[in-house]
């Protein structure tokens, strides 16, 4: 009986109403903390085709070291870059403007529906590729592996010889029919890389979007640059 009368005390409904503030609090500060998180340290993301074959496969996960402070904070005029040659990175090629509001907005609707819902375009701007030229490289193709002359330097290298990255692509056997003028003939003439451009590529090179459609790529739109691969387990490790 005396429970039942508790519901009616001041004093009890005090402490009801400080014990849910104290939660919505908690709730407010883990959303600021992924936030904060996931889109200026970490993210996740799954591989969702084929195009970085036959190192990394549709389906596979990865972490991701989000690289908008260091665009933020570093010397252009040095020409210091928060990537390597031979890296896997994310490269945005959206061209919707995000205003600062609907863009909180949008961190809200996204944490609360568990990612699932946004409130712009559902089209996949971020694309998978690995960095091959560095801004000043003179670089060209032939039988799709990438010969690079760096800036200041007297001699062509292979892609190859520039990196630390450890890995094979895909070389597809073009049909004789194909013009050599197209992107995916394997052939490329030079060209030089500007002061903030990149050339980006996918390990897959028959028929693939990369810096051979797009031209090179402002090294602003590389957004991220990949940590390590979770899943599945039995590939879990740096890519």
């Amino acid at each position: 009986m005396a429970k039942r009368w508790r519901q009616y005390s001041y004093a009890d409904q005090q402490n009801y109403l400080r014990k849910i503030r104290i939660v919505l609090i908690w709730i407010f500060v883990f959303f600021i903390i992924h936030t904060l998180v996931s889109g200026l340290v970490v993210s996740n993301r799954i591989v969702e085709n084929n195009t970085m074959r036959p190192g990394i496969l549709s389906g596979e996960r990865f972490v991701f070291l989000s690289l908008t402070v260091q665009h933020m904070f570093r010397d252009r005029n040095e020409g210091h870059l928060p990537f390597q040659r031979g890296q896997i990175v994310l490269v945005d090629r959206s061209t919707e403007k995000k205003p600062v509001f609907r863009t909180i907005l949008d961190f809200v609707v996204r944490f609360f529906t568990l990612q699932r819902y946004s409130l712009f375009s559902k089209e996949d701007n971020l694309y998978v590729k690995r960095v091959i030229g560095l801004p000043g490289d003179t670089i060209s193709m032939n039988n799709y592996i990438i010969r690079i002359k760096p800036s200041g330097e007297n001699y062509e290298y292979t892609e190859f010889e520039l990196t630390e990255s450890d890995y094979t692509p895909e070389l597809p056997q073009p049909s004789k029919l194909w013009d050599e003028s197209i992107p995916f003939s394997g052939l490329m003439d030079s060209i030089v890389l500007g002061k903030e451009e990149c050339f980006v590529l996918s390990d897959d090179r028959s028929v693939t979007n990369d810096s051979r459609t797009w031209g090179p790529v402002p090294a602003g739109t590389i957004t991220a640059r990949a940590l390590v691969r979770y899943w599945p387990l039995t590939r879990l490790g740096h890519p």
